[in-house]
């Protein structure tokens, strides 16, 4: 499973190292969000890091929801129970939850097209922040805090019409930034496609914190940062 550098599986506790949640950012999901970074002073694991093993442990659902509650740190202790319903909680070894998983319908466990599922669905973050949000903040003449730029996750979720595909992409085809003072909450909908064909429909919604007045010289800041840090 092409998953497996990037967790590790003892039983039913799973560890994400800082460095695996970051090379699977960078690797996977081209996200290259500081926050993802080793030894970022405010570091999480992606969202579609633990979108992927929820995935890969538990199937691929035709339909599927995914509502972040925490934030997973450095190696903190996952539970994995094999015995779960179709409303289930991803929780750390304190009870914890970070994250709650709905879904209905049939279930795929090919390995094929979970990889190419997951592959497709998390690379869209590789082109968020430049192509998407970036122009959502200048439209509502807002930024994200220039020193601490925090995007996260609130929630994702899909539905597909079948599983015959071995490849899929993702297709952006609206978004929407809703201001509420310091912050900001976007929605994603897209289209999901294979050999030309649409297969399903999704939907990501995502936080910005720390919104404040735009300010044209820090946002360019912003993105030549990002962009240079994919070659760094």
């Amino acid at each position: 499973m092409f998953l497996s550098p990037y967790y590790s599986k003892q039983q039913q506790t799973v560890v994400i190292s800082a460095q695996q949640a970051s090379d699977f950012a960078k690797q996977v999901a081209g996200d290259f969000n500081p926050i993802h970074n080793v030894g970022a002073k405010r570091f999480c694991v992606p969202g579609d890091l633990l979108f992927a093993l929820v995935l890969t442990e538990y199937g691929l659902s035709q339909q599927m929801q995914f509502n972040f509650q925490g934030m997973v740190g450095d190696s903190v202790e996952l539970m994995i129970n094999a015995d779960v319903d179709d409303d289930f909680d991803i929780q750390d070894n304190k009870q914890k939850t970070y994250l709650n998983v709905k879904r209905r319908g049939d279930l795929c466990q090919c390995d094929t097209q979970k990889a190419a599922f997951i592959k497709s669905y998390v690379a869209f973050s590789g082109v968020n922040f430049i192509h998407v949000l970036i122009p959502l903040m200048r439209q509502h003449n807002v930024m994200i805090n220039p020193a601490r730029p925090l995007v996260i996750y609130e929630s994702m979720a899909f539905e597909l019409n079948h599983f015959d595909f071995d490849e899929m992409n993702l297709s952006l085809i609206e978004q929407s930034l809703t201001v509420d003072g310091k912050r900001g909450d976007v929605k994603l909908t897209f289209e999901l496609t294979s050999q030309g064909k649409v297969i399903g429909t999704g939907i990501k919604t995502l936080v910005l914190s720390g919104l404040r007045e735009l300010e044209h010289d820090k946002i360019e800041q912003m993105c030549q940062t990002y962009e240079g840090s994919k070659v760094t």
